[in-house]
Protein backbone atom coordinates (compact mmCIF):
# COMPACT_ATOMS: atom_id res chain seq x y z
CA UNK A 1 0.00 0.00 0.00
CA UNK A 2 1.33 3.55 -0.44
CA UNK A 3 0.53 5.95 2.07
CA UNK A 4 2.28 9.01 3.89
CA UNK A 5 2.62 12.96 3.13
CA UNK A 6 5.84 13.96 2.58
CA UNK A 7 7.16 17.28 1.39
CA UNK A 8 10.50 17.79 -1.03
CA UNK A 9 12.00 20.15 -3.34
CA UNK A 10 12.22 20.36 -6.64
CA UNK A 11 15.47 21.07 -7.92
CA UNK A 12 17.44 22.80 -11.21
CA UNK A 13 16.57 19.79 -13.34
CA UNK A 14 13.15 18.97 -12.42
CA UNK A 15 14.03 16.38 -10.36
CA UNK A 16 11.82 15.42 -7.37
CA UNK A 17 12.73 12.78 -4.74
CA UNK A 18 10.27 9.95 -4.58
CA UNK A 19 10.00 8.94 -0.69
CA UNK A 20 11.04 5.83 0.84
CA UNK A 21 8.53 3.95 2.09
CA UNK A 22 6.70 5.00 -1.20
CA UNK A 23 9.73 3.28 -3.21
CA UNK A 24 9.30 0.58 -1.34
CA UNK A 25 6.06 -0.25 -1.83
CA UNK A 26 6.56 0.44 -5.68
CA UNK A 27 8.28 -2.81 -7.82
CA UNK A 28 10.45 -1.65 -10.13
CA UNK A 29 11.84 1.61 -10.87
CA UNK A 30 9.08 2.57 -13.29
CA UNK A 31 5.89 4.94 -12.40
CA UNK A 32 3.34 6.55 -14.78
CA UNK A 33 2.90 10.27 -14.52
CA UNK A 34 -0.22 11.89 -15.50
CA UNK A 35 -2.36 14.87 -14.84
CA UNK A 36 -4.31 14.80 -12.12
CA UNK A 37 -8.27 15.57 -11.68
CA UNK A 38 -6.90 18.83 -9.87
CA UNK A 39 -4.02 20.92 -10.35
CA UNK A 40 -1.88 18.35 -9.37
CA UNK A 41 0.08 15.50 -10.97
CA UNK A 42 -1.33 11.60 -10.12
CA UNK A 43 1.06 8.95 -10.32
CA UNK A 44 0.71 5.49 -10.93
CA UNK A 45 3.05 2.19 -10.32
CA UNK A 46 2.85 0.68 -13.88
CA UNK A 47 0.14 -2.58 -13.20
CA UNK A 48 -2.29 -0.10 -11.33
CA UNK A 49 -1.67 2.32 -14.44
CA UNK A 50 -2.61 -0.27 -16.59
CA UNK A 51 -5.71 -1.40 -14.86
CA UNK A 52 -7.09 2.73 -14.32
CA UNK A 53 -6.63 3.31 -17.94
CA UNK A 54 -8.24 0.18 -19.16
CA UNK A 55 -10.85 0.69 -16.61
CA UNK A 56 -11.44 4.35 -17.87
CA UNK A 57 -11.17 3.23 -21.91
CA UNK A 58 -13.92 0.24 -20.96
CA UNK A 59 -16.33 2.96 -19.56
CA UNK A 60 -16.18 5.76 -21.90
CA UNK A 61 -16.93 6.20 -25.29
CA UNK A 62 -15.47 7.78 -28.36
CA UNK A 63 -18.30 8.80 -29.42
CA UNK A 64 -19.37 10.48 -26.46
CA UNK A 65 -17.97 14.46 -26.08
CA UNK A 66 -17.34 14.21 -21.83
CA UNK A 67 -15.77 10.73 -22.26
CA UNK A 68 -13.38 11.86 -24.92
CA UNK A 69 -12.59 14.71 -22.95
CA UNK A 70 -11.36 12.65 -19.62
CA UNK A 71 -9.81 10.72 -22.74
CA UNK A 72 -7.77 13.28 -23.50
CA UNK A 73 -6.72 15.04 -20.57
CA UNK A 74 -6.42 12.13 -18.63
CA UNK A 75 -4.98 9.21 -20.45
CA UNK A 76 -3.00 11.17 -23.26
CA UNK A 77 -0.91 12.81 -20.83
CA UNK A 78 0.39 9.96 -19.70
CA UNK A 79 4.16 9.76 -19.65
CA UNK A 80 6.24 6.78 -17.96
CA UNK A 81 9.08 8.37 -15.85
CA UNK A 82 12.01 6.89 -14.88
CA UNK A 83 12.90 6.40 -10.91
CA UNK A 84 17.06 7.08 -10.92
CA UNK A 85 19.44 4.94 -8.11
CA UNK A 86 18.98 7.84 -6.29
CA UNK A 87 15.05 7.70 -5.52
CA UNK A 88 14.39 10.99 -7.92
CA UNK A 89 12.27 11.51 -10.70
CA UNK A 90 12.50 13.71 -13.46
CA UNK A 91 9.09 15.36 -13.55
CA UNK A 92 8.01 16.08 -17.15
CA UNK A 93 7.51 19.81 -18.54
CA UNK A 94 4.39 19.52 -19.96
CA UNK A 95 2.97 17.79 -16.55
CA UNK A 96 5.07 20.23 -14.69
CA UNK A 97 3.50 23.31 -16.25
CA UNK A 98 -0.04 22.00 -15.64
CA UNK A 99 0.24 21.27 -12.24
CA UNK A 100 2.35 24.64 -11.85
CA UNK A 101 5.30 23.16 -9.64
CA UNK A 102 8.11 25.16 -9.53
CA UNK A 103 10.10 24.63 -6.25
CA UNK A 104 8.51 22.97 -2.80
CA UNK A 105 6.12 19.90 -3.74
CA UNK A 106 3.62 17.88 -1.83
CA UNK A 107 3.69 14.00 -2.29
CA UNK A 108 0.70 12.23 -0.99
CA UNK A 109 0.45 8.24 -1.08
CA UNK A 110 -3.23 7.18 -1.69
CA UNK A 111 -3.82 3.53 -1.23
CA UNK A 112 -2.54 2.24 -5.22
CA UNK A 113 -1.64 6.02 -6.22
CA UNK A 114 0.47 9.06 -5.89
CA UNK A 115 -0.29 12.71 -5.99
CA UNK A 116 2.03 15.83 -6.45
CA UNK A 117 1.25 19.23 -5.58
CA UNK A 118 2.82 22.58 -5.44
CA UNK A 119 2.99 22.80 -2.07
CA UNK A 120 1.15 26.15 -1.83
CA UNK A 121 -1.52 24.99 -4.37
CA UNK A 122 -2.17 21.87 -1.77
CA UNK A 123 -2.26 24.62 0.84
CA UNK A 124 -5.36 26.46 -0.95
CA UNK A 125 -6.85 23.42 -1.67
CA UNK A 126 -7.00 22.02 1.52
CA UNK A 127 -8.95 25.61 2.98
CA UNK A 128 -10.85 25.55 0.31
CA UNK A 129 -12.76 21.89 0.72
CA UNK A 130 -12.47 21.63 4.29
CA UNK A 131 -16.38 21.66 3.96
CA UNK A 132 -16.65 18.78 1.39
CA UNK A 133 -14.08 16.98 3.59
CA UNK A 134 -16.32 17.16 6.99
CA UNK A 135 -19.53 16.51 4.79
CA UNK A 136 -17.26 13.26 3.08
CA UNK A 137 -16.32 11.63 6.59
CA UNK A 138 -20.15 12.47 7.94
CA UNK A 139 -21.22 10.20 4.59
CA UNK A 140 -18.55 7.30 5.11
CA UNK A 141 -19.37 7.18 8.67
CA UNK A 142 -22.67 5.83 7.54
CA UNK A 143 -21.77 3.02 5.99
CA UNK A 144 -18.25 2.28 7.64
CA UNK A 145 -18.01 0.89 11.04
CA UNK A 146 -15.11 0.49 13.13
Amino acid sequence: MISGEYRYALDEKARLMMPAPIRKAIAGNLIIATRGIEKCLTLFPPDAWQEFSETVAANSSLLKPEDRAVRRRLLAPAQPVEIDRTGRIVVPSSLRTYAGLHKDCVVLGINTYMEVWDEETYRVYESETEDLYKEAVDNLGNSIRL
